[in-house]
């Protein structure tokens, strides 16, 4: 059985990051294609949160190194300020020194074929690419999303650092991969000489998870019965997911009379920034439509989609390249999806090809509102229309692993 490298920061037990599932399912999907992984991860030390119920998903068989890192807000700062070289391009840039050290033991004692590290955590390609150059093993960049991108990061030395990486990869990486074909195309527009090398590998489901959690949808019943609950599950970013509109298009519908006798809310789980969905819910003066709660385990989030009456995601138009993971796990809840976001975008793109079309721009408060009341008259009179079934399939992680195994074979076998 050959052996992959992987070095990825986001591995349980971090907790409150989507971003772990798609290392951890990798890690237990490989196995069944002759592929053995090899975790090069962070100390926990690093992480701000911590949550075990995740690490019981890991194999027992996987061999796991944890390397020292520190995060240099919280350790290596004094009076909360620090220098901000020490930062880039992340805050965990102290994990290169021990990471790197501990991956050439792994690689000399265990021999595996290829590296492969993953973004978002920049840092993680510092390393992926040092181990490559001291040892000359392919090494796979995961990109997942964009780095340097207009205006991100703000911090002109942090965007250098990305620009850096990104050049680094796009000429000694076996593979640049992106989870969405917009992303995909704007990295070999701006890296032509690697744009065979720029491949796509989408991020998806895991189907024995949530097949554990279907059998109890049926006699757990709706979130709140009598009410349509629209469920956004995830982080609320302010820029890349700012819901104002969303709150001014409640308020158009509390001036116009609601939702013609028909009651409805939108639970937040696990947004983050609650602090400005109460304020906005307090501006506008819409609290009573809204529902903040807090972090769960990933499982018991699961079992919530598949109750959720409606699942909602929010994306803005400068995010047009990238898909909100989450998404995937929407797919396979088999429940009602409404996005509200750039119709030209990816994400929009993905949805239609499911069947979706509750489509609506974030940053339109009419089209929200219209929106708003359809797909509550479309619950209450249980005609919305659910992804289709073919498109939920080919979304797995199994399905995704395999393609994965694809790129790592033709690692080993493709001279040069």
């Amino acid at each position: 059985m050959k052996r992959v490298l992987m070095v990825a920061y986001h591995f349980p037990p971090l907790a409150g990051s989507s971003g772990i599932q798609r290392t951890l399912r990798f890690v237990q999907h490989l196995p069944k294609f002759d592929w053995e992984p090899l975790v090069l991860s962070a100390d926990p030390l690093a992480y701000e949160r911590t949550s075990n119920d995740l690490m019981a998903e890991v194999p027992e068989s996987v061999i796991v190194k944890r390397s020292l890192a520190l995060d240099t807000a919280r350790h290596l700062s004094i009076f909360g300020r620090y220098v901000a070289a020490m930062a880039r391009p992340d805050r965990w840039v102290s994990w290169k020194l021990a990471a790197v050290l501990d991956g050439l033991r792994m690689i000399r004692k265990l021999r595996p074929s290829v590296i492969w590290s993953t973004y978002p955590i920049a840092t993680a390609h510092l390393i992926g690419a040092e181990l490559h150059r001291r040892t000359g093993l392919p090494w796979i960049a995961d990109f997942r999303d964009p780095m340097a991108q207009e205006g991100y990061p703000v911090d002109p030395a942090t965007w250098n650092a990305y620009k850096k990486i990104e050049e680094t990869a796009a000429k000694h990486a076996a593979f640049c991969i992106f989870t969405t074909p917009g992303a995909a195309a704007l990295y070999k527009a701006r890296y032509p000489d690697a744009a065979e090398r720029i491949v796509v590998l989408e991020n998806g489901y895991d189907e024995e998870t949530f097949a554990s959690q279907q059998q109890d949808r049926g006699r757990a019943g709706p979130l709140n019965p009598d009410i349509v609950t629209l469920l956004h599950s995830g982080i609320v970013y302010p820029d890349e997911r700012d819901p104002t509109q969303l709150f001014v298009a409640l308020r158009k519908l509390k001036d116009g009379g609601g939702a013609g006798g028909l009651q409805f809310r939108i639970r937040f789980r696990a947004a983050v920034h609650d602090d400005l969905l109460k304020a906005l819910g307090v501006q506008y003066d819409v609290s009573e439509y809204i529902e903040l709660c807090p972090p769960i385990s990933y499982r018991d989030a699961l079992a919530e989609m598949l109750r959720a009456d409606v699942l909602l995601v929010m994306q803005a138009a400068n995010c047009n390249a990238q898909i909100p993971a989450k998404i995937y796990e929407y797919l396979r809840a088999g429940r009602p999806i409404a996005a509200l976001t750039d119709s030209s975008g990816d994400t929009a793109g993905l949805l239609r090809n499911a069947g979706i079309d509750w489509i609506s721009p974030l940053d339109d408060s009419d089209a929200i509102a219209s929106r708003l009341l359809e797909i509550v008259h479309a619950v209450a009179s249980n005609t919305a229309r659910l992804p289709l079934p073919e498109a939920v399939a080919s979304a797995s992680r199994l399905s995704r692993s395999e393609v994965l195994v694809q790129f790592l074979e033709r690692c080993t076998t493709s001279p040069g």
